[in-house]
């Protein structure tokens, strides 16, 4: 039975488009494809409900046998005793049993990763933007809060709600068998309890997104400081760091003694009214009883039914609590979840196969949305496997032309376009594939070397890791690591973004990654900057092989190494100002040929001495 309930609900099933920005319509986004399951979880459910009631009925018939028979009851109520026992044995067991496998094996290891699952593939296609604006553990956070709060949601929806309606329709019905103002006092008493219920669970939903909220920023800020560790210990900024965790966990203890003061208020309202059950119905029972219209047993049925519905009412009450408190965590990851793609693949999008190579910017320009920066009005065409540097100052446009090629902004006017195609009627995932890169801030996975290298081409075989390994001068090191669980070599761990490399290190494996890629357009961001010249030498020898029939980018300050390349592009503010081979560019007297004459160890000067000449 376990492996039926297991197969019930697809963990991993993808969602059908985006999530929606509405409560009731995110739910059942996230939930789809697990209602089936769900279904049969509050049928379970519901029968533990009607199984308390059972219970309690059948005392009430052993009770009222007992009280007829004397001590003849066992003989005269034979089958009687032998369901009691039977029920409570056999019966009860199996049905509690049953409602424990659904929510054990059906919901709870299903419903989580389903939920995390889409939202983490949604968080994924967002934009670089999108994650430029928040941080890291923060949005990790988000999910997980979000997952869990729709799973807390669905279980306690089944396991409370279902068994509490149940129960009380099955109570509401026994006590109309034995009288109807039995029926109509249980009503009446629950129309009470829900009416507190009302009052209070909109004011807990609302405290638990703002305490929700205030948790994430914990997690964000906690992140970002051990992220940027070693900054905060180079600058001595240890207080300041500490401060603004302690502001971010203080926000959040405010909050929750705000939900604390709510939550106390609303257990001793339930207490009061829980406390009327008992009194009301078992006082009408004997009431009823001393004029002759209720048993004994109906005493002791009404008796253990208010007992229980009491007992019942603390239980329910904070599961209800618990769901208006996961529905306010849901709403307000909604907020940092759910928001649209920026950067979609048109509907009738190509699918790009391998490149010739060939780039045209067609009058394009790009601002960030501000108006100014960026580029402006920018023509440039790269013939198929041709090699150019690119150069300029800090804020010339070098690096936005490369974000725009790799379309990680779109736009605002003109085209770019590849092998003819704009790249905004090509898939996103088509396009980068065409596309190797390697940037002076390389990123690291804390996995094993081969598992970083083995990044640019998953499939590639370990002889053909280790080539591009020792192209990018890679492999001798490699062969020297070990990590704290002892692995060494390739199968060593590189910590969080590579910070057991050093920045060459890091650089030769993000050059090994390109490499193994092999992708027919290659850019390089200032991809040997920090190189020593020894080694540089050595990877330029590599490059040169690697780069060529590729059509190659490359950004650089030191312009020694770009100096062979067949055009040298300089940029300035945004523009093109000249364009040509090393040899031309220094003969016309330029902007490339004073970055050349002032270079002091091979790097360019800046904007204000530039600005001061």
């Amino acid at each position: 039975m376990h492996r039926i309930f297991e197969r019930l609900i697809d963990a991993f099933r993808p969602a059908d488009g985006p999530p929606p920005r509405t409560l009731l319509a995110f739910f059942r986004w996230a939930l789809s494809g697990a209602w089936p399951g769900l279904g049969i979880a509050a049928v379970a459910s519901a029968l533990s409900g009607a199984a308390e009631v059972a219970s309690a009925t059948l005392l009430g018939w052993v009770v009222d046998a007992v009280a007829q028979s004397g001590t003849a009851t066992l003989a005269t109520h034979g089958w009687l005793i032998a369901g009691f026992v039977a029920f409570f044995l056999i019966v009860r067991p199996a049905v509690l049993g049953l409602s424990a496998a659904t929510s054990n094996v059906i919901i709870g290891p299903n419903v989580l990763p389903l939920v995390l699952s889409r939202l983490h593939r949604w968080t994924m296609g967002q934009s670089v933007t999108f994650f430029d604006n928040d941080f890291a553990g923060r949005i990790a956070q988000k999910q997980m809060q979000t997952a869990r709060a729709v799973t807390d949601v669905a279980s306690e929806m089944v396991n409370t709600a279902a068994f509490a309606l149940s129960a009380v329709l099955g109570s509401a019905i026994y006590l109309a068998s034995v009288d109807g103002w039995g029926a109509v006092a249980l009503l009446a008493w629950l129309a009470a309890y829900l009416a507190l219920i009302r009052f209070f669970l909109p004011r807990i939903r609302a405290q638990s997104a703002g305490r929700a909220s205030a948790r994430a920023m914990i997690t964000g800020q906690v992140v970002d400081t051990i992220t940027n560790i070693k900054t905060v210990k180079l600058f001595a900024q240890s207080g300041h760091e500490d401060q603004a965790a302690l502001g971010a966990m203080e926000t959040f203890r405010d909050r929750a003694i705000v939900f604390g003061r709510l939550n106390t208020w609303f257990r001793l309202s339930l207490t009061v009214v829980a406390g009327l059950l008992p009194v009301v119905l078992v006082g009408g029972a004997v009431w009823m009883w001393s004029r002759g219209a209720a048993t004994p047993g109906d005493v002791a049925a009404s008796g253990a039914i208010a007992m229980r519905l009491a007992q019942m009412t603390g239980w329910v009450s904070m599961s209800l609590m618990g769901i208006w408190g996961s529905i306010g965590e849901v709403e307000d990851g909604m907020e940092t979840l759910s928001p649209p793609h920026s950067l979609t693949d048109a509907p009738d999008a190509l699918a790009l196969g391998r490149l010739r190579g060939e780039i045209d910017f067609d009058d394009v320009s790009f601002a960030y949305g501000r108006g100014a920066g960026g580029i402006e009005r920018l023509d440039l065409r790269i013939a198929p496997g041709e090699r150019i540097g690119i150069v300029g100052a800090s804020g010339a446009g070098k690096s936005t032309l490369v974000a725009l090629l790799l379309r990680l902004h779109d736009v605002e006017r003109g085209a770019v376009r590849v092998d003819g195609h704009d790249v905004r009627a090509v898939t996103q995932e088509s396009l980068r594939r065409n596309i190797g890169m390697v940037t002076q801030e390389t990123a690291m996975f804390n996995r094993s070397a081969r598992d970083n290298i083995l990044y640019g081409r998953p499939d590639a075989s370990d002889a053909e890791m280790v080539a591009a390994a020792k192209a990018a001068e890679a492999h001798d090191f490699i062969l020297g690591l070990t990590d704290y669980a002892g692995r060494t070599g390739y199968d060593a761990h590189l910590g969080e973004r590579g910070v057991k490399l050093s920045g060459g290190q890091r650089q030769r494996i993000a050059l090994a990654r390109a490499f193994l890629k092999d992708a027919p357009i290659l850019v390089l961001d200032e991809a040997t900057s920090a190189l020593d010249s020894e080694v540089e030498a050595q990877v330029q020898d590599s490059l040169a092989r690697v780069m060529q029939g590729k059509t190659v980018l490359a950004i650089a300050h030191r312009l020694s190494t770009i100096a062979e390349m067949d055009r040298i592009v300089v940029m300035d503010a945004g523009r093109i100002v000249e364009q040509g081979s090393h040899e031309a560019l220094l003969a016309q007297g330029g902007l490339y040929a004073r970055y050349w004459n002032r270079q002091s160890g091979g790097f360019l000067g800046t904007d204000e001495a530039d600005a001061a000449e």
